[in-house]
């Protein structure tokens, strides 16, 4: 049987067990936020389901994955809750979720919070998808399409490309703070 509250009662209040062992009140989260400076000495990556998944890749890849990628889930069509996802299935003991969708005064449904900084995720992220990328391009019939893929992949630098990604981003969104 639930405990009654007293309104304005912190003792019901939810807390996100951390990575790192430390806790989050995830009302202290707001939904600018990127990096979340911990009591343990850290900076942890913050991604709520509002992020949209540009945060990460540019909306032209987005646009491609929404096409190809099928979800059959909750989603209404691929987006950050699935990059996220992918995240925590290659490193499932760094990266936290906490379902805020019972509460309605936090502004989002879904919180993410990684052991590494947001640029470190943001790396991840991009690594991951342009494996998933070149999984599906192996299984392509053209040959000259896989052949065209594995030599521009060849090429391509994810930290580049991040650094690059952030930079333009940020200055696109003036106001924004970098994530």
């Amino acid at each position: 049987m639930t405990e009654p509250r007293v309104p304005g009662d912190e003792s019901g209040r939810a807390s996100v067990a951390l990575p790192c062992g430390e806790s989050l009140d995830p009302r202290s989260v707001d939904l600018g936020m990127r990096d979340y400076r911990c009591s343990c000495g850290e900076t942890h990556a913050v991604v709520l389901d509002v992020h949209p998944p540009s945060r990460f890749l540019p909306e032209s890849l987005v646009d491609v994955l929404r096409e190809t990628v099928d979800t059959a889930d909750e989603f209404d069509e691929f987006g950050t809750p699935h990059l996220m996802g992918i995240a925590m299935e290659e490193f499932p003991e760094a990266v936290v979720v906490h379902d805020a969708g019972d509460d309605g005064t936090v502004g989002y449904a879904l919180l993410w919070v990684a052991d590494f900084d947001s640029r470190r995720l943001h790396e991840i992220v991009v690594e991951l998808v342009v494996e998933l990328m070149d999984h599906a391009v192996s299984h392509a019939d053209d040959a000259d399409a896989v052949a065209s893929f594995e030599s521009q992949l060849a090429e391509f630098d994810v930290e580049a490309f991040v650094e690059e990604y952030r930079r333009v981003r940020d200055f696109e969104s003036a106001g924004d703070r970098p994530a």
